[in-house]
């Protein structure tokens, strides 16, 4: 797997470094956000960890851009940071990022997000490849999903991994109720450490994907109290 290290900090950087290649990962350092981008575009990493107060570009621009121009791969972002207030971690989240670590951090910590970030997988079972519903269509082995709205044409999204295992999760459930809790077993597994909220967060990025008016969902209903539900009529 390989790794690309945002850190100006030389010395957190190299702490890094040793410690995932010592794991057996492949790593490359940026110093600075637009060096970074290069990087990303050039290597397509499968996981970045990402400094948030960095030279060029910070790293919420940084990870925003990424994600709006994912390239091959979609990679994991974990942002690492000094600060440690909830509205920055929400703010990091809200941009792209999958999980969330404080300065100063435990390397053997850092390595076991790192593994579970990298483990993340839709766990299929018996699902079909292929779910359809009234508006939807989303192939599971192709990892594609599309969207049909009235009589429009079919319309391809433009999803992340997570956005893409979240919608697959629902789809292939729909009209189930699902909790925080169950959501992150299916999706990140046991071995989650973040805030649960992180699911408000992802669900809030996937309904301003799949929804006409993401203020008054269609599909992705608040089941309030519990969780969420998806609603759309399936297709024999």
């Amino acid at each position: 797997m390989d790794i690309l290290i945002v850190e100006d900090e030389p010395e957190i950087a190299q702490l890094i470094q040793l410690s995932l290649e010592k794991e057996g990962f492949s790593c490359r350092v940026s110093r600075d956000g637009i060096n970074a981008l290069r990087i990303f575009q050039e290597q397509q990493p499968d996981l970045i960890i990402l400094d948030l107060m960095i030279p060029g570009l910070d790293g919420l621009e940084v990870c925003a851009r990424m994600r709006q121009k994912p390239g091959v791969k979609d990679p994991y972002i974990l942002m690492l940071t000094a600060k440690g207030e909830e509205i920055d971690r929400v703010i990091g989240l809200s941009t792209g990022a999958d999980d969330y670590m404080v300065k100063p951090f435990s390397p053997r910590e850092l390595i076991a997000r790192v593994r579970a970030l990298l483990r993340r997988s839709l766990r299929q079972g018996g699902q079909n490849q292929v779910n359809r519903t009234q508006h939807f269509l989303v192939d599971i082995e192709q990892r594609t999903a599309s969207r049909q709205l009235n009589s429009q044409p079919p319309e391809v999204m433009d999803l992340t991994t997570l956005e893409f295992n979240l919608l697959s999760t629902f789809i292939t459930n729909p009209g189930r109720v699902w909790n925080r809790t169950q959501l992150i077993d299916k999706l990140w597994g046991d071995d989650f450490f973040g805030d649960e909220r992180v699911v408000d967060t992802h669900v809030a990025r996937l309904r301003k994907k799949i929804e006409p008016d993401p203020a008054n969902p269609t599909f992705i209903k608040t089941v309030v109290g519990v969780g969420y539900k998806f609603e759309d009529s399936p297709v024999a």
